[in-house]
């Protein structure tokens, strides 16, 4: 199949803005990791007029699809986990072109996980959790059991990912079989959630309950990007904070994760007098 496929990659590979061609062959017959595809070209490059690109190829005995993805462009997916396959791909394909190391370099940088890396990525989990949890407890409280479900789920899966990073790992697609490695009895919430015997309604009551003590105990490790951030200067406008190219990764959840904060005594509000009487903007600041 390679073989095959060498002519495509071959003349990429002797542009000098490909950095890397990582080749995924499907390993069993029901393969989503590789879309169906008998085999998935993922080539890399400095930078292109569309930031991702993909064609796909059919010969004699098979299927491929060639994936051109921007080192910006990957470098979000990583930090963001929004592709998933990809992450998968880089981290355990085969490598058929290396510019100058560039692709052992980027796989030691996912296994050593820099703390800079770890500190934002652990940020962004903690607040999907936030909005993710808090989602659930709304829904709860208004008897619709199944979305409740739906969100509580999604926050013990960002709990979890929340836990590995914490570790000093990378958050892999099995995360389950990770966390219950690392961190046990954040999978035995998982596993009560979904499989125990309880009424949907006093699994989510008890659930509701272990996350806000998770939440409560989480909170320093998971905030401390944003009130590192916080420090730089003495006050922050809302939209200074949104803007910043560091927690605009996050900034849809930002809200909820600055009034946590707030109720957990971390960070305090300033009000400062507008044109309208009685009319104050709200600034934020380290407490």
């Amino acid at each position: 199949m390679e073989d095959i496929l060498r002519p495509l990659y071959q003349e990429r590979a002797s542009n000098e803005n490909t950095l890397g061609v990582i080749f995924v062959e499907k390993n069993k017959s029901f393969s989503p990791g590789t879309d169906h595809f008998d085999c998935i070209l993922l080539i890399i490059v400095k930078e292109a007029e569309q930031s991702f690109m993909i064609k796909h190829y059919e010969f004699e005995t098979g299927s491929a699809a060639l994936h051109i993805v921007t080192e910006s462009l990957l470098n979000s997916w990583l930090m963001l986990g929004s592709n998933k396959r990809a992450v998968d791909w880089v981290m355990n394909g085969k490598v058929l072109f290396n510019r100058n190391e560039y692709i052992t370099r980027l796989r030691d940088r996912l296994h050593e996980f820099p703390v800079e890396e770890r500190t934002h990525k652990i940020g962004l989990e903690f607040a999907k959790l936030i909005r993710r949890y808090n989602d659930g407890k709304e829904l709860f409280h208004s008897g619709q059991y199944l979305d409740a479900f739906n969100n509580i789920m999604h926050s013990l899966h960002h709990l979890a990912r929340l836990a590995i990073i914490e570790h000093g790992y990378y958050p892999e697609v099995t995360v389950w079989n990770q966390v219950k490695m690392i961190q046990p009895e954040i999978f035995k919430l998982y596993e009560e959630l979904v499989t125990g015997d309880e009424t949907i309604d006093k699994r989510l009551e008890l659930l509701l309950l272990a996350s806000e003590f998770s939440l409560s105990s989480k909170t320093k490790l998971g905030a401390n990007h944003l009130l590192e951030i916080l420090k730089q200067k003495q006050e922050w406008a809302y939209h200074e904070l949104m803007e910043h190219g560091e927690i605009r990764d996050y900034s849809i959840d930002l809200p909820l994760l600055l009034s946590h904060l707030k109720d957990k005594g971390y960070i305090k509000t300033i009000k400062k007098e507008t044109k309208s009487k009685g009319l104050f903007h709200r600034y934020y600041a380290i407490k």
